[in-house]
């Protein structure tokens, strides 16, 4: 018995193969850095959200974030064709950034309509 399982072991060790490494394909992909343009495609306003809370729409600053309706109702109505642009700190809560998402839709602005850009802390922009 024990020279048939000594068998049938050597014959799974020849038979079996090994795994190879594999090899790792590195991809770079282009950063907005890395991509040259000469022309501006839209000029946007500028919604930015900081990580305590604060709302500025350009140089106006949003006392509330319930108020943030009423703000984005008077900027429709007085820049018709003028689209907007989300700046959001990376520390911005998710509660806040769905309070900004739910204003801009209460406002008649549709959500895919604002892009948004994520700011870095400070020290880890410099290093990147």
């Amino acid at each position: 018995m024990i020279d048939i399982l000594f068998i049938v072991l050597i014959f799974f060790i020849v038979s079996s193969e090994f795994k190879k490494k594999r090899e790792v394909l590195k991809i770079e992909l282009p950063t907005v850095r890395e991509v040259p343009s000469d022309t501006i495609a839209d000029a946007r306003s500028i919604l930015a959200v900081d990580r305590d809370g604060a709302i500025r729409l350009d140089d106006l600053t949003v006392p509330n974030i319930k108020l943030l309706k009423a703000y984005l109702s008077a900027y429709v109505k007085e820049n018709p064709g003028r689209k907007l642009e989300l700046e959001a700190d990376k520390e911005v809560s998710l509660e806040q950034l769905v309070a900004v998402w739910d204003a801009l839709t209460e406002a008649g602005i549709e959500i895919k309509d604002v892009p948004a850009r994520i700011q870095l802390p400070a020290e880890n922009a410099e290093n990147e």
